[in-house]
């Protein structure tokens, strides 16, 4: 055989091979056929202590002006802005802030109505919970929850994540081989997380010309569960005859 010959029938076989494997690879990425297609979804989720609490409260006032309404209020968040200055361990923001005017049956405005609140976030439950109990004094706790931090929350999701991918695949394996099928291909696949807070009771409003302080109130933080879900649709691939 020529040397020709010989270089020419080795350019066709490599020519086969390359053109044997670009079929396969064609075969394995298939395009989905709209047929033998299942969606479902699994979720993953953690019992977590809660680590962060977070907490809103507010000052209400009336007033005949607006310029008295707004001096009330303004001097209610800045003692208690002041007043958090002293737990570097919270965080203390200023909240919403409303005003809006009273009417006779007239029509006509005899007074102005206000409130303003701060907000507050902190890890560290025992200044938490001393810090609204000095806020007290002059404030009314609107909401109080304990919760995941964001920090902690994240971490955890990775794992969960992993898992529930995880347990998508398995489960995805389980029904080709439960359909009797040589395997799957997906078609979709989202990832969800969700987590929320916990919320507690109202503390009850106090008297603010009281001589003696508003006692601490314990904080329970308790546990969240976080959950990560996977959704998705795959094409069961049927064997080949």
């Amino acid at each position: 055989m020529s040397n020709l010959l010989s270089k020419s029938l080795s350019k066709v076989g490599l020519l086969s091979i390359i053109g044997c494997a670009a079929a396969f690879a064609q075969g394995a990425q298939a395009e989905p056929t709209g047929y033998n297609q299942i969606s479902f979804n699994v979720e993953a989720n953690q019992e977590v202590e809660n680590d962060e609490v977070t907490a809103t409260l507010y000052k209400q006032a009336q007033a005949s002006t607006p310029k008295q309404l707004a001096t009330q209020l303004n001097t209610a968040i800045n003692q208690a802005l002041s007043i958090a200055k002293r737990y570097p361990t919270v965080t203390a923001t200023t909240g919403q802030q409303n005003t809006y005017p009273k009417y006779n049956d007239d029509g006509k405005i005899v007074g102005w109505t206000g409130t303003v609140s701060v907000d507050l976030k902190s890890n560290d439950f025992a200044k938490t919970s001393e810090l609204v109990a000095n806020l007290q004094e002059n404030l009314v706790v609107q909401n109080l929850q304990f919760g995941v931090s964001e920090k902690k929350q994240k971490e955890l999701e990775k794992e969960l994540i992993k898992k529930a991918s995880l347990q998508f695949k398995e489960q995805a394996k389980s029904l080709a081989e439960t359909w009797g099928m040589s395997g799957y291909q997906v078609i979709n696949v989202s990832i969800n997380t969700n987590s929320g807070y916990n919320p507690r009771p109202m503390v009850m409003m106090r008297d603010a010309s009281a001589k003696a302080g508003v006692p601490a109130q314990s904080f329970e933080g308790g546990n969240s569960r976080v959950a990560v879900t996977a959704n998705g649709t795959i094409e069961l691939i049927p064997f080949m005859r």
